[in-house]
């Protein structure tokens, strides 16, 4: 399938091909394990200062405190009057009380159970976590849990102007590690197989090996559905500014310089052992068209349709990440004892 030149023009929306998606070219070829593994190994590899992404900005408020597990550790966030952000254990240095479930008062997160009242001074046996609001997401930093050298601030994706952009965040959680989240998204050859209600004839143009020196920048043409057979073609690339970030960006056609950042948050383990990892996905569009300044004043009904497609996809893209940890945890699990061999072992043999 052939797609059309992405090259801006007046009318962004193009004629696809109507092929089926079972009539595509097969992409196994190219789509190989190591070299999935060798890009997911690089990313994980990467620095992340121990910054870890906790919630949309907009979740975070001054009149309520927001709760989150990461990796199994309760953390706490609220604001003060003035906007700022904050953060610390989630659990009441008193009695262990829930603190997501108390109150923001006067710029302090109130316990429910007692009424101790705490604020970014902290209390004894109670520190608060250092923070960072990028304006679309609200970073924790946890250096007892990432063991890394800790960064000032956490290594960011270059987006958009925010004065000329509109950006939206989605949040889904998942059976599954953040490397699974990550994979998937460094293997966008699945991109018009798996989603050919979203995309049309992708393609990848460059990969680590030619052009390409960092094995997590990868270089696609693919054609974005918007109704029927008419869709946008355009270049984009996806690259990891650090371990649990994967950065989709438009170079060239329609909404050129607009990016899609998934972010994998840990959130622990269920009942079972079973790890949950949180995806959160900022997608920030931009256009230099006269009709996205129209777009923008009415984005309060425009980020409710940029969060759907994102839960769409999300909702295919979770059950390949979750087996793929399926089919990962299941090689590390030891083989079942024969049945003869347990019958043996209760009669004492």
């Amino acid at each position: 399938m052939t797609l059309p030149d992405p090259t801006p023009r007046r009318y962004p929306l193009r004629r696809l091909s109507p092929e089926t998606w079972t009539d595509q070219r097969p992409t196994w070829r190219e789509a190989a394990p190591a070299r999935i593994g060798a890009a997911l190994d690089h990313a994980t590899a990467l620095p992340s200062g121990n910054w870890y992404v906790l919630a949309a900005s907009e979740e975070v408020r001054s009149d309520r405190p927001f709760g989150r597990l990461v990796a199994g550790n309760e953390v706490v966030a609220w604001r003060t009057a003035d906007g700022g952000a904050h953060a610390g254990p989630g659990a009441c240095p008193h009695l262990g009380a829930p603190l997501c479930r108390g109150a923001v008062s006067s710029g302090r997160v109130v316990c429910r159970w007692h009424g101790l009242s705490l604020g970014p001074e902290g209390f004894p046996g109670w520190s608060p976590y250092p923070v960072h609001d990028d304006g679309i997401l609200l970073w924790v930093r946890l250096d007892h849990l990432g063991g890394e050298e800790p960064l000032d601030a956490p290594v960011l994706a270059q987006r958009p102007p925010a004065e000329h952009s509109i950006a939206a965040v989605e949040s889904v959680a998942g059976k599954c590690e953040p490397r699974d989240v990550v994979a998937n998204r460094l293997d966008p050859w699945h991109g018009s197989w798996f989603h050919p209600y979203s995309f049309v004839a992708l393609r990848v143009e460059e990969v680590s090996g030619q052009s390409v020196p960092d094995p997590t920048r990868m270089v696609v043409q693919v054609g974005f559905k918007v109704m029927g057979r008419w869709g946008v073609p355009v270049r984009a690339e996806f690259s990891c500014p650090e371990p649990r970030t994967v950065v989709m960006r438009i170079i060239e056609g329609e909404g050129s310089g607009s990016v899609v950042e998934t972010h994998a948050t840990p959130l622990g383990t269920d009942a079972y052992g079973v790890p949950r990892t949180a995806v959160v996905e900022a997608t920030v569009a931009t256009s230099e068209r006269t009709g996205f300044a129209l777009a923008r004043r009415a984005a309060g009904a425009v980020r409710p349709l940029m969060r759907m497609a994102s839960r769409r996809l999300w909702r295919d893209d979770l059950a390949y990440a979750e087996r793929r940890h399926l089919l990962r945890s299941s090689a590390r699990r030891p083989e079942p004892e024969p049945r003869e061999a347990r019958a043996r072992t209760r009669k004492g043999a």
